[in-house]
């Protein structure tokens, strides 16, 4: 029986541990031009002020791999925002992501995440000028449409996103950016990715794309079962976070 109390103490100190070195997620909203956006705040552990981050989720909704990400920033020292665009919903099944997917209106989608942007930077605790966005899938193809309507965005992370190529759209970019692809991805093909990298490097705008040949669509979700790729994946990840420690560390 002793040893028993003994283990249930230590684990309940474990957790308890684990517990303390969580970072803060707090569910918030904010105005988003006549209606709200909505999301999850972390905050990092320590006072003053801190880069920030949006982080914008895959079709499938706000799922706990993308809370997941999100706390990681935050334990990295980043206020991160991760916007809900889908008010609460998440989809378990292509179906039903699709469906969510066709009935978010994309300017809705871009008014939530410029607003958030503004959100942000009105805090206290973060540094206007050192905020950047991530985004998988669908959420990289917003972070794209963000870097477009949101100038002052510093850096921005995209994920397998849909990219834009005309000119109108690319000298709106003010922030740096940088990309992760899959060589096999169906839709967001290699020859789209050389040919935004191409067009940003024409215009001068700091851009690195890297294309990982084995690789298809979402292969940075682990519960990507059919698609996901470990090594890839950690590679990837860890460009990014290299990216905004280079970009948005002072």
């Amino acid at each position: 029986m002793r040893n028993v109390r003994l283990f249930l103490g230590a684990a309940f100190c474990l957790l308890a541990a684990l517990s303390a070195s969580a970072p803060a997620q707090q569910p918030v909203t904010f105005p988003s031009g006549g209606s709200t956006g909505q999301g999850l705040l972390y905050h990092p552990h320590s006072a003053g002020r801190h880069p920030a981050l949006i982080v914008i989720h895959e079709w499938w909704g706000l799922t706990d791999w993308i809370k997941q990400e999100a706390a990681g920033y935050a334990a990295r020292g980043y206020v991160v925002l991760a916007v809900d665009l889908y008010h609460g919903k998440v989809a378990n099944d292509p179906d039903l992501a699709h469906e969510l997917m066709r009935g978010l209106p994309q300017d809705q989608g871009v008014r939530d995440l410029t607003s958030a942007v503004a959100w942000l930077a009105a805090r206290n605790d973060v540094d206007p000028q050192r905020i950047g966005a991530v985004g998988w899938c669908m959420g990289g193809t917003f972070a794209m449409l963000l870097a477009v309507n949101a100038p002052t965005l510093k850096a921005v992370a995209v994920n397998y996103g849909a990219l834009p190529t005309d000119k109108s759209s690319l000298e709106q970019i003010h922030a740096a950016i940088l990309g992760n692809f899959g060589g096999l991805d169906r839709g967001i093909t290699p020859d789209s990715v050389r040919a935004f990298q191409a067009a940003m490097q024409s215009l001068g705008k700091p851009v690195d794309a890297k294309i990982y040949a084995d690789a298809g669509h979402a292969f940075e979700n682990p519960t990507n079962a059919g698609g996901y790729r470990p090594a890839d994946a950690a590679d990837a990840l860890a460009r990014v976070d290299r990216f905004f420690q280079q970009q948005l560390r002072p």
